[in-house]
């Protein structure tokens, strides 16, 4: 296991952890969260052994294999799967050895060699390689694309593969979602769940937290404070803490009543019944986290549009592209005032190209394009910190947009996004990628838009400006369309999803859970092989499917039953194991929302609780898992076994 023993560390002048104790043991997945700028990626540096800590021991078994993502992509023509498979230091030692040795004609040493290689995963090495980069989003011809033909973000993608390539019994992750679309988020958090060694993830995406972390390794006050469970579970044992220790509660039941308005409205809409249950489920659940809202550094909130035309926006047979290109055709869209769109589908599916036309980036190649008298648009693009003026400070950037208002005035608003005292007043250039964008959010909010197009705003923003960002959302009064591949921000303030695919817009009939599976089914048609076209000498007859008798048939069906009865009884016995895990965690949470449990006499019993919500939590996970494998092993057999009835593997 790793253990912390009285360690602390320091950047520059300033102490970002104090003397600390911690173990993470073998196997565990944990998230890494606090502010930007608290000492997560310090945390990172010093267990790669690249910051030493001011005080106390780190011990790391010697034997580990510890890999991370490179935050630079060296100038290199090799191809893209090439480089990947680069990324592996061992497989490639051994294949430069193993060239030495045949050169050399060392029979035994190329024997052993050989051998290694098999054990290195040589032999696979290419299909994982294009498994792996496949579900971050590169297409089959961009595989042997060099890598000098891809922009930053891309690079990042390649840098990530690399990371999951190599053979690893620590996994370091830090942010790794930031480049990444939706479709490769979900991927990626499905590879993670079925990682085996152990993991520390440094995101602030909630959602994907929630979904792989079995503790959470919170930085607060200099301090390293351990939670068992996901993030959720982290949630309700400190909102529980800090509710029985804050004053500003109450300050907080504002956050919740705007919540409650919105669900009143959301459902008067008898069609969007599931999506109001959600709502309902979110407000229960912000009902606990209130008081984690209560210490948010970060505190804004959208005015009210000077006009809110209505429509805002029309598009009627849309047609829009980059010169011969389509990239989306026939677009049927209404913006009205209230209008909240999440906008879904893969990278590169024209999701961004979307919005530049909403925001006027660019026209339309034909159609109907109507744009309100008084449409005040905010639009933040992936870029938009680019476009700042680093020489300037954060106070000069609005007073260029309202030389009229007071610099208190100024420094009032800045306040609420984390700009106080001599840092509203320094040039950003030196700002950090998550400054710079809750910048960039200033200035948008400050010019009281009436449409917000919003591509990834939440790239490097860290967990409490995303709240603050989610809370102020939800009170926005004009139209909003988004792309983001944070999904507790999508779930929290879209009312409707249009899913961008195949060159066309439209509706998506669900929820996120929903578009989950869409996405997972659509990864597994795309590696179902295609039938291999007839031969010059084979005829239609030829390639019709076979019918069986009905005594072959019987055959199928008994020798079908016993191949899968192992995996029937294993998904049997794992859906009994998980309703029963979910039934005892439930009553668990429940007695942790007493608040007689936190007084002192009742500690030992809160320990219990807490011990045994992390242990049941585990074995939740793994029933999940074990279930998951059986389900897609017996699923795979089922479609063989339905292609033997239609003849087509006789």
């Amino acid at each position: 296991m790793i253990k912390l023993t009285q360690v602390s560390f320091m950047r520059g002048a300033e102490t970002l952890l104090e003397p600390c104790s911690i173990d993470i043991f073998t196997g565990q997945k944990c998230a890494i969260i606090g502010a930007n700028g608290c000492g997560k990626s310090s945390m990172f540096a010093m267990l790669a052994g690249a910051l030493a800590p001011e005080t106390g021991e780190l011990s790391i078994p010697k034997q580990w294999r510890m890999v991370s993502v490179a935050q630079h992509t060296p100038h290199t023509a090799l191809s893209v799967i090439e480089h990947t498979i680069a990324g592996d230091n061992v497989l490639t030692d051994l294949r430069s050895r193993l060239a030495q040795a045949e050169a050399a004609n060392q029979g035994e040493e190329i024997a052993r060699l050989h051998d290694a290689l098999a054990s290195a995963g040589h032999y696979d090495v290419e299909a994982r390689a294009a498994t792996i980069l496949s579900g971050l989003g590169f297409s089959q011809q961009a595989l042997k694309q060099p890598v000098n033909d891809f922009s930053g973000g891309w690079k990042m993608r390649i840098n990530l593969a690399q990371a999951l390539l190599c053979p690893s019994d620590l996994l370091l992750l830090d942010e790794p979602t930031n480049h990444l679309d939706l479709d490769a988020v979900i991927w990626l958090e499905k590879w993670l769940q079925r990682y085996a060694g152990t993991l520390l993830l440094i995101s602030h995406d909630k959602h994907f937290i929630d979904a792989i972390a079995d503790q959470i390794i919170s930085f607060e006050q200099r301090q390293l404070i351990t939670y068992t469970g996901n993030y959720s579970a982290f949630e309700k044992q400190k909102a529980e803490r800090l509710r029985l220790q804050s004053l500003e509660y109450k300050k907080q039941q504002a956050h919740i009543a705007h919540l409650e308005k919105f669900i009143t409205r959301f459902k008067a809409k008898a069609s969007k019944a599931k999506q109001a249950q959600s709502r309902v489920k979110q407000l229960e659940r912000m009902s606990l986290l209130a008081p984690v809202q209560a210490e948010n550094p970060f505190s804004f909130a959208f005015s009210e549009p000077p006009a809110l035309p209505n429509p805002l926006v029309q598009m009627r047979d849309i047609q829009v592209g980059y010169g011969d290109k389509i990239v989306l055709d026939n677009v049927q869209l209404n913006l009205v005032p209230g209008s909240r769109i999440g906008l879904l589908g893969r990278n590169g599916a024209g999701k961004s190209t979307l919005i530049k036309l909403l925001a006027n980036v660019h026209g339309p190649m034909r159609g109907e394009f109507t744009r309100a008298q008084g449409l005040d648009v905010g639009y933040f693009a992936q870029h938009q910190v680019d476009t700042l003026d680093p020489q300037a400070s954060a106070l000069l950037h609005l007073q260029r947009l309202d030389e009229q208002a007071t610099e208190q005035s100024l420094r009032d608003f800045l306040g609420g996004f984390g700009f106080q005292g001599d840092q509203a007043t320094r040039p950003v250039e030196p700002f950090s990628g998550g400054e710079k964008a809750r910048l960039a959010l200033a200035m948008i909010v400050y010019l009281k838009p009436n449409l917000l197009l919003l591509d990834e705003p939440t790239n490097h923003l860290d967990l409490s400006m995303r709240d603050a960002l989610n809370y102020a959302l939800q009170t926005f009064t004009g139209a909003m369309v988004l792309v983001a591949h944070d999904r507790t921000l999508l779930e929290s303030v879209c009312e409707d999803f249009y899913l961008v695919n195949a060159g066309s817009v439209t509706p998506f009939r669900g929820d996120l859970d929903d578009y989950t599976q869409w996405v997972l089914q659509e990864a597994k048609s795309e590696k179902v092989s295609e039938k291999p076209l007839l031969s010059d000498n084979q005829s239609v007859q030829d390639a019709r499917p076979k019918t069986l008798d009905r005594k072959t048939q019987k055959r199928l069906e008994a020798e079908f039953r016993q191949r899968t009865k192992p995996l029937r009884d294993t998904i049997t016995h794992n859906e009994k194991l998980m309703n029963s895990t979910q039934a005892r965690l439930s009553e668990i949470e429940s007695a942790l929302l007493e608040t007689c449990l936190y007084e002192a006499e009742n500690k030992l019993q809160l320990t219990n609780f807490l011990q045994e919500q992390g242990e049941l939590q585990l074995q939740l996970n793994d029933a999940e898992e074990a279930w998951f494998s059986a389900q897609d092993e017996f699923e795979t057999e089922q479609e063989m076994f339905e292609k033997q009835l239609r003849g087509e593997l006789l």
